[in-house]
């Protein structure tokens, strides 16, 4: 727990749990369910994959979910991740301007829950990033820093991959072996509160 006061939730979820309830009997513990044990009016705004870990943000009650998701759909919450990829990424420093990948992704339905870069039908997506330094650990590996301008489904995990340079502990676009987890954490976000409309920054340092 980061933060909470009447009008939302600040938490930093952990690599593993769902954010809100799968399908199945066997996916209801999420993190939504377990927040509501404490706020049962705590409401979700936003998602991570289950394999991310980091900052969400949950409203309470339906006005501040409603103000909150606009700001999402919106574009007015500026989110930044941090991710270990495979081989060596040369590219722009965090002083530089950013580099770019983008490419349009849509859903894989022959390989569900997989996505796909799809020219033809695919929805636009646009990620920028830096290069932070060498990753940690055995063999060649690369730390960035990543900002979505959009939203799309797995898309920094996809648009890594399409590149050549698919994130450490990805079970679904690289090699799970090389990581016990999926090495992206969402450290920063940057919103408005749906309140009063001060702009908070919150922080949170990437586990690996």
């Amino acid at each position: 727990m980061l933060a909470f006061d009447a009008d939302w939730i600040l938490v930093c979820k952990p690599a593993g749990l769902l954010a809100v309830p799968g399908r199945d009997e066997d996916k209801a513990d999420c993190l939504v369910t377990r927040l509501q044990g404490r706020w049962p009016d705590a409401l979700t705004v936003h998602r991570l994959d289950q394999a991310t870990s980091g900052l969400m943000v949950f409203a309470r009650g339906a006005e501040a979910q409603r103000r909150l998701s606009r700001a999402f759909a919106e574009r007015q919450v500026d989110k930044h991740y941090e991710a270990v990829v495979e081989g060596r990424l040369e590219g722009p420093g965090p002083a530089e301007p950013p580099a770019r990948i983008d490419l349009p992704l849509g859903a894989d339905w022959p390989q569900r829950p997989r996505q796909k870069v799809d020219p033809l039908h695919g929805k636009p997506a646009l990620t920028l990033w830096h290069r932070l330094g060498a990753g940690p650990g055995p063999g060649l590996a690369t730390r960035l820093e990543l900002r979505p301008l959009s939203g799309r489904t797995h898309q920094l995990r996809l648009h890594l991959a399409a590149i050549g340079h698919p994130i450490l502990g990805d079970a679904l676009y690289g090699d799970p072996g090389r990581a016990g987890r999926l090495l992206l954490h969402a450290t920063r976000l940057e919103l408005e509160h749906p309140r009063h409309g001060t702009r908070c920054i919150w922080h949170d340092p990437a586990p690996f």
